[in-house]
C-alpha cells in the first residue's frame, strides 16, 4: 500500500465482536460516548446493566499502560431514563508508542454505533493559582504544541473521501454540553468555586513540564496542561461529533516567581552565613491518581446529571 493510500480501519470487524458479545439490544445503541481519564475509570459505577470489554478483544483498539487507566470498553445505562452510553475506560497517549490512528480509534468506533455526543474527562496540572487543585475545568478551547509542530492526529491520508481535509476546530467545544455541564453543577448543589471554565494545553508528555515550559503555557493562555485529549477532539470533530472536555485539576504545576541563585548560595556560604536551602516542588503521578481517587464520586455525579440533562433529540 502507497503512503498516499486510504488506510484499511477494521471498523467492521469490531463492530461484529461488540454486536456479539453485547447482547443486550438496549446497549448497542449508545447516544453518549464518554472517555475516562487517569483515575476517572469509578465512572463505570454510575452504569446500569453494564458490559465491559477487554480492548484486547476489540481489533483495533490498544492496549492502555498508564497506572490508573484500565483496558476496557464500557457498555451501559446511565441515570434515571436509562440513557445508554459507551465509556472507554482508559485511553492510549501517542507516549505509550500508540500511532494516531490507535489514538483516535475508540473515537471512530462510538460514531459507528451512533453515538452522537461526546464527554472526555482527563486529568490535568493547573497552570495558575485561579484553577486550585480539585477544580473541575470546563475546556472551552485548547492550545496543542503537538498539533502545530507535527504530530497532528490527522495527518497522512484520509480515513474515507468523505472526510475533510482541513477540520476547523474554532467551535469544537460544543456550547450546547458546556452550558449542561453548569447546569448539573447546579443541580447537584456544588458550590459555585467547584467548575471553571478555561483552556487546556496539550503537550506530548511523558515528561511533567519544566518552570519554563509551564510558565510560556501560562503566558501563551492556557489554564491546564494534559497528555492527552486533544487527539480524541479532533477525530471527534473530524466524525461531526458534540464534545465537551472536562479537566479535573489533581496537581499545581511548578512555576515559581523567582529561581534560587546557586551562584549567590555559594557566596554566601563562602563568607561564612548560613545557608537554608529551599525545597524543590516537583509533580508525580501519585499525587495525580490520588486527588483522581479523592474527587471521583464528584466527577461521577457531575457527568452522570449531564448525561441526564443531554435531550434525546440532540
Amino acid at each position: 500500500m502507497s503512503s498516499s493510500a486510504t488506510p484499511v480501519l477494521p471498523f467492521a470487524q469490531t463492530l461484529e465482536t461488540i454486536s456479539r458479545l453485547v447482547t443486550d439490544p438496549r446497549l448497542l445503541k449508545p447516544r453518549i460516548g464518554i472517555v475516562c481519564g487517569s483515575g476517572l475509570s469509578t465512572l463505570v459505577s454510575s452504569l446500569k446493566d453494564v458490559v465491559q470489554l477487554p480492548y484486547s478483544q476489540l481489533q483495533g483498539f490498544g492496549e492502555s499502560t498508564v497506572v490508573g487507566q484500565k483496558s476496557m470498553l464500557a457498555f451501559g445505562l446511565m441515570g434515571k431514563d436509562n440513557v445508554p452510553v459507551v465509556a472507554m475506560l482508559g485511553r492510549f497517549h501517542p507516549y505509550e508508542g500508540h500511532k494516531p490512528i490507535v489514538v483516535t480509534y475508540g473515537i471512530r468506533i462510538m460514531k459507528r454505533l451512533g453515538v452522537k455526543d461526546v464527554i472526555i474527562t482527563n486529568a490535568a496540572g493547573s497552570l495558575t493559582p485561579e484553577i486550585p487543585v480539585g477544580t473541575i475545568v470546563v475546556i472551552r478551547d485548547h492550545f496543542a504544541l503537538p498539533n502545530l509542530t507535527g504530530m497532528n492526529p490527522s495527518f497522512g491520508p484520509l480515513i474515507s473521501p468523505e472526510y475533510a481535509r482541513f477540520i476547523p476546530l474554532g467551535d469544537a467545544y460544543s456550547p450546547r454540553l458546556r452550558r449542561l455541564a453548569f447546569l448539573a453543577s447546579h443541580y447537584l448543589n456544588f458550590d459555585s468555586s467547584a467548575l471553571a471554565e478555561g483552556t487546556y494545553a496539550w503537550v506530548a508528555g511523558p515528561a511533567y513540564e519544566t518552570p519554563a515550559e509551564g510558565r510560556f503555557l501560562r503566558n501563551a493562555g492556557a489554564h491546564v496542561v494534559g497528555m492527552s485529549t486533544i487527539p480524541e477532539v479532533v477525530a471527534a470533530r473530524e466524525e461531526k461529533l458534540e464534545v465537551m472536555v472536562l479537566s479535573l485539576a489533581t496537581n499545581m504545576v511548578v512555576i515559581p516567581d523567582t529561581y534560587r541563585s546557586i551562584k549567590a548560595e555559594v557566596e554566601a556560604e563562602l563568607s561564612g552565613q548560613r545557608i537554608e536551602l529551599p525545597p524543590v516542588g516537583i509533580a508525580s503521578h501519585e499525587e495525580v491518581l490520588e486527588i483522581g481517587r479523592q474527587k471521583a464520586e464528584v466527577m461521577r455525579s457531575l457527568v452522570e446529571r449531564i448525561v441526564e440533562l443531554i435531550p434525546e433529540n440532540s
